[in-house]
C-alpha cells in the first residue's frame, strides 16, 4: 500500500508560479512510475505529466508542454510539479498518482494509488 499526500497548492495570480509536491509513504517509491493529473470544475480529470521510476524520462500532455515540469527525488520519496506562468484555466484540483510499473503512463487506469489532491486557484 502506498499513501500519497499532495501539498503546495493555493491561490495565485495569473503569471505566477507554483511547485506542487507529492510525498509518498513506503520504501518502494523508486520502483513506481509517477504521474500528475488535474480536474477542473465541471470537467473530467485529465493527464498532466508523468515521470518514470528513475526520473530519467518524462512525458507531458500536449497542452501542458512548456509551462509544466515534473521531477522526482527518490531519496525524499517525493515527486514535484512545477507550474510556471499560471493561467486562470489552470485552476483545478491537482492529483498525484503512483503506478506499479516503473514506466510512463498517461491513462488513469495505469495508476494504482492516488492522493487526495491539492487545490490550485489562479486569479486573473
Amino acid at each position: 500500500q502506498v499513501q500519497l499526500v499532495e501539498s503546495g497548492g493555493g491561490l495565485v495570480q495569473a503569471g505566477g508560479s507554483l511547485r506542487l509536491s507529492c510525498a509518498a509513504s513506503g520504501r518502494t517509491f523508486s520502483s513506481y512510475g509517477m504521474g500528475w493529473f488535474r480536474q477542473a470544475p465541471g470537467k473530467e480529470r485529465e493527464f498532466v505529466a508523468a515521470i518514470n521510476r528513475s526520473g530519467g524520462s518524462t512525458s507531458y500532455a500536449d497542452s501542458m508542454k512548456g509551462r509544466f515540469t515534473i521531477s522526482r527525488d527518490n531519496a525524499k520519496n517525493t515527486v514535484y510539479l512545477q507550474i510556471d506562468n499560471l493561467k486562470p484555466e489552470d485552476t483545478a484540483v491537482y492529483y498525484c498518482a503512483a503506478g506499479l510499473r516503473g514506466g510512463l503512463g498517461s491513462y488513469e487506469r495505469w495508476y494504482a494509488y492516488w492522493g487526495q489532491g491539492t487545490q490550485v486557484t489562479v486569479s486573473s
